[in-house]
Order: C-alpha cells, then structure tokens, then sequence
C-alpha cells in the first residue's frame, strides 16, 4: 500500500540531482515559547537561534500538535493530528485501569493509544527518499520500539533515534543509546547530535538531503557544564535565590522565573550545537540552498518533571492546557522568500510542516493532511483561514488536565473531560489566559463546542472514561501533598541550584573527566 501511495508523488520543475534544496529540520525537545533570544529571553542566550530567526519567516502564532512530546512528532511526520493518529499521549504513559498505579486517584482514566508511529504512513522522510533525497536522522525518536525507528520510517541513517524520550546516560558521555556509539567519555549529546549532523551534511555533497536534527535537549535530567552553570549563576540579579520561586498553578508548583543557571546551560549548550550546523552549511556554500526548520515539540518544562523553566506572560507549560504548552518557537528560513527575516501572525502548527517541506521544494503528494502547505504566506499571499483542534485525553505529569481545544482567529475555547465544562479566552485582548469569558459569550461556547466535538467524532477521537473507584478524599491529600510537600521541596532545591556554592556531584554529570 505504501508504495503504492509513494508512486503518486510527482515531481514538478525542479532537476533533483542539481537545484534541488536541501532540507535541515532542527526540533529541539521541551524548549518554550519564551527561551530564546529572540522571543523575548533576557535570561537565556541564544545567538545562534536568534540569527537564523533575523533570516526566517516567525510565525509568533505557531502551535505543536500537542503539549507532550510523541504525538507533537507523529504529526511532524506524517502531517497528521495525533487525533487521528490515536497517538495522543507520550508513548510510555500509563492508561485505563493502569493509571491508578500512578496514585493520582484522578477521576477519569486515560484514554488508550497507539505505541508507534502507523507503518501504513508515508512519513516526511519516505516522501523526500523517493524523490532522491538522502535521509538522515540524529537524536530523539519516541514513536516507537525496535521495529518501528528512523530506519523503518524513510531514514537511510539514524543516529541516536530509539524508543526512550528522554537522553538515557545524561548528557556526557557514556551514553546508554543503542544507536550511538560512544566515542570519549565526557563527550556532549548536543554537541555529538550536532556532528554527527555535519557529518552526514558533508558527505551528502552533491545530491539533495533530508536532514533531521531532533535534540534531546532540553528535557530532563537537565545538566550542563560547572563554566556554564558559573557563567549564568552570575548573571542572576542580586539576592534572585532569596525570592519565592514557585507558586500554585492548578494542580501542581509552577516555576515564576527564568532564573535556573543548569538549565540556562543546557540551552546554549543545544544553541551552540545549532551554530555548529548553521556554519557547516555556509562553510560548504549549502547556505543559499537549503531550507531550515526549527521549532519545539511543546512547551517549556515550568512545572513538573524537572520545574525548568517559566514560560511568562504565557500560562502554563508542557503538559498544560493554555499557550505555555503548545505555543512554540516555529521558524521557516527559505532561501530566496526570508533573507531579512519576517513575522507573521498567521495561527500555524506542527502539522503544517509536511505539506509545507514539499511545497517548497517541488513536490506534489496525494496524501492527505490535516496540515496545509504554508508556502503561499511566503510568496505574499494569505491563506484561508481555518480552524485548530487538540485533543489531550490524559492527565500530564506536569499538571494538565484532561481537555480537549479549538482556535478559531482569537477565540480559544477549552473543553474539561472530567466534569464537562468549557473556559473561553480571548487571546488577542488576554493572551496569557487569565479570565475565563465562558458566561459572558454562551452563544460563541455553544458555536465553538459544537465545532469541537464535531472534529473529536470525524477524527474517531478515543476519551477517557470515569473511573468508577475514584475517592474524592484520596484525591484531595494527593493535591494537599503537592501544596505542603512538594513546594516547600522545590523552594528549597531552587536555592540550592541559584547559590554560589552548588555543587550537583563531583564531575558536573561526568562533564569534567579528570586524567591522572
């Protein structure tokens, strides 16, 4: 069937061996809106980032598919909703009766979903394989175990892409990836992704190539070098570690500042390793012709796993609901359309990047997409405007909630699994979600609900279901936990980490090797 399909793909004008452009697709992993440079960072430096957003087109309205990491993935690579796709949960995450092992004593279980990446796709990379481009990918994978990696999905080499989704071993080496060899101890994982990248990059000389860079970077554990820890440790305002950290979002703690130096290491540690990439292409003269893609897979980590980050004036984070966990950095540089670098508040997401890859460099595909080519924007056209859907029918580790979402222009209207309800937002004249309108409009609620829940059954979307153990009680003492326990813990490890005399263990996560 997947041949079939494949041969349908048409080339247009372009002469692949000669003028076709290649293809760099950099996602970095848990990044934020708000941690770079260019978008508004005072805290973490990205000079890299930011250069190639001073030459992209910026979409400031761009969306992941999801505010967890695999199914924002699986729509990167077939242009797919997770919806759809049934993969709607990071691949590993527990559901139905097994979720109670967890100790959430939640009221709904999670819906089931698929554990790979469907074979029955044509991914991006089997797409640009046929046209003759050599594939290449480098890093994180999560959509599935042996069997179902880059190398069974369109990629002729993979690097480091295996069922974990988070960098088992830390970020130095040794690395325990049964995809990446380990060269010399204290080696950097962003830095060897980024190598193994210009590896490839040099030897692709002369044929169009697909390269995929998808850094681990930065999901936890979060690690980074004692220079980088000292060099952001210094640059915090005085008296910083002696401020209240973290306040109660819903659920859980959620970070105020962007104020932790590891962390702040570890992003300029993945910038530096975009700037390795950026100048190899303009070392070999491939600067002019090949297009570059970055972007995150969904919010910045504010609460929960390792509480990284803050991703104010948006609310929320990874795992969350609101903008802080699905709105991203989404940049498109096209050689020829973005030289001087262009914003454009156009809504966009995830899925928007396959049909728009092959657009731009002259490929017809009969698949169908629930994301549009976003070519035109770039020749000075609009494009219709449409509506964006999510569905999330599981309880993050960071704190969200069981929802499902539409965007139609500013309106945003959340749909609650557990009891129902819908908040209604306006994000235009309150971007960062604070007041909830759903009684002040009941006919647009009414509008947009419909819309929603029409998408949810065209989609065949799976929804949680009640539990019908669930303890009201039990569930109450699990959230007082995290009010009484659980902050005071965060406060304390916070100032920790800000003090001038932090120290996480003898080697820095073993960055310092010592040779006697």
């Amino acid at each position: 069937m997947k041949k079939i399909i494949l041969c349908f793909l048409l080339i247009t004008s372009f002469t692949y061996a000669q003028k076709s452009p290649n293809v760099v697709f950099i996602l970095a992993d848990d990044l934020g809106y708000h941690d770079l440079g260019y978008s508004g960072s005072k805290y973490y430096e990205t000079p890299n980032i930011d250069a190639l957003a001073g030459r992209s087109m910026n979409f400031v309205n761009g969306y992941a598919a999801s505010r967890v990491c695999s199914p924002s993935r699986a729509a990167i690579m077939t242009g797919i909703s997770p919806a759809r796709l049934q993969i709607t949960d990071w691949i590993g995450a527990k559901t139905g009766e097994e979720w109670r092992s967890v100790g959430r004593h939640s009221k709904i279980l999670p819906a089931e979903y698929s554990y790979q990446l469907p074979k029955e796709r044509i991914t991006l990379a089997e797409a640009f394989q046929k046209v003759g481009y050599k594939t290449f990918f480098a890093g994180k994978w999560h959509l599935g175990d042996e069997g179902s990696w880059p190398e069974d999905h369109g990629f002729h080499i993979n690097k480091g892409g295996f069922h974990a989704g988070s960098p088992m071993g830390g970020y130095f080496a040794p690395f325990e990836n049964p995809n990446l060899e380990n060269h010399k101890e204290g080696e950097n994982l962003s830095l060897r992704l980024a190598n193994e990248t210009c590896q490839f990059i040099e030897q692709s000389q002369g044929n169009p190539f697909f390269a995929f860079l998808s850094f681990y970077a930065v999901h936890g554990p979060i690690q980074t070098t004692e220079e980088k820890w000292t060099k952001f440790q210094t640059k915090l305002p005085e008296n910083q570690q002696d401020k209240v950290g973290f306040k109660m979002e819903r659920t859980l703690p959620i970070r105020k500042y962007q104020d932790n130096p590891v962390y702040a290491g570890l992003i300029e540690q993945m910038d530096d390793a975009v700037g390795l990439v950026l100048n190899k292409l303009k070392e070999l003269g491939l600067d002019k012709n090949t297009i570059i893609v970055f972007t995150s897979d969904n919010g910045g980590v504010a609460s929960g796993d390792a509480f990284s980050t803050s991703n104010s004036p948006l609310r929320g984070g990874k795992g969350y609901q609101w903008e802080g966990g699905i709105k991203e950095p989404y940049l498109i540089s096209v050689p020829g359309f973005t030289e001087k670098g262009v914003q454009n508040k156009t809504p966009v997401t995830g899925m928007d990047f396959y049909p728009t890859l092959l657009d731009l460099v002259g490929v017809k595909s009969t698949e169908n997409f629930d994301g549009i080519s976003l070519k035109p924007l770039f020749e000075g056209d609009a494009i219709e405007e449409r509506k964006l859907y999510w569905h999330y029918p599981h309880y993050g580790n960071q704190g969200g909630e069981p929802s499902s979402i539409i965007r139609d222009g500013d309106w945003k209207l959340i749909h609650y699994w557990e009891d129902g309800r819908d908040e209604l937002y306006r994000l235009s004249e309150d971007p960062s979600e604070e007041n909830d309108i759903a009684l002040l409009f009941p006919d647009k609620v009414e509008v947009l609900s419909l819309d929603l829940h029409n998408w949810l059954e065209e989609t065949n979307a799976k929804l949680p279901s009640p539990d019908p153990l669930y303890d009201a009680e039990k569930e109450l003492k699990v959230l007082e936990s995290y009010r009484t326990k659980l902050w005071p813990r965060l406060e304390k490890e916070r100032k920790e980490m800000l003090s001038k005399d932090y120290k996480p263990n003898a080697d820095w996560w073993g960055s310092k090797i010592t040779r006697d």
